[in-house]
């Protein structure tokens, strides 16, 4: 049985906090609001996750207000709805990913990306995808306030 999930996320840039997108710190001088570390591409890609395996999403897993996984590593948030969907029989297959951001630019980062997902999801790196884009002026990302992600995965279960 193959399944497909799409996920969604948007954060804040703000002075004061890392900026990190797919597990990788990337030099800027903003970073994401969040209750955890705010990297928008893991949450986009945990929500696929959950999605594609009909186990709800990240807020429902990890719950803004529990104040106990303020600050979490994102990374432990993917991972664990990885386990979320081993634990129902399913494989992640691969990932499609878009960050959508004004600045910083993200080409020299691509490839990092790339291997840090590859790495945490336990994938060929050609199975998975990450593309920068813009928004070309529009909204609060196209203003540079924010930076949204999404993504699409696809699972497997025998």
């Amino acid at each position: 049985m193959i399944r497909v999930g799409i996920g969604e996320d948007i954060h804040l840039l703000v002075e004061g906090r890392p900026l990190v997108l797919g597990g990788v710190t990337i030099p800027h001088p903003y970073g994401l609001l969040g209750h955890s570390d705010g990297d928008a591409v893991l949450h986009a890609i945990a929500d696929a996750i959950l999605g594609a395996t009909a186990s709800g999403d990240i807020g429902h897993v990890f719950p803004p207000e529990d104040m106990s996984i303020k600050g979490i590593d994102s990374k432990k948030i993917m991972l664990r709805c990885v386990e979320i969907a081993a634990e129902k029989g399913y494989r992640i297959i691969n990932v499609d990913c878009n960050i959508v951001t004004q600045a910083p630019k993200l080409k020299p980062h691509i490839e990092t990306i790339r291997e840090s997902l590859a790495s945490l999801l336990g994938l060929p790196l050609d199975f998975v995808s990450v593309k920068a884009k813009t928004n070309e002026g529009v909204d609060a990302v196209g203003e540079g306030k924010a930076i949204r992600t999404n993504a699409v995965v696809l699972v497997e279960r025998d």
